[in-house]
C-alpha cells in the first residue's frame, strides 16, 4: 500500500509541475499580447 501511496503523490507531483508550466506559458502569452497593446497605444499616442 505504500508503494501505491508512493505512486500517487509521484503523479500528483507531475501533474501539479504541468499545470504550474502551462500556467506560465499563458502568462508569458498574455504579457506577449499586452506588450503588443501597449506599443500600438504608444504610436497612436504619439502621432
Amino acid at each position: 500500500m505504500n508503494e501505491n501511496l508512493t505512486s500517487n503523490n509521484i503523479d500528483n507531483n507531475e501533474f501539479n509541475f504541468n499545470t504550474e508550466e502551462i500556467d506560465y506559458e499563458e502568462l508569458i502569452s498574455r504579457l506577449e499580447e499586452i506588450k503588443k497593446s501597449i506599443v500600438l497605444l504608444e504610436k497612436k499616442l504619439i502621432e
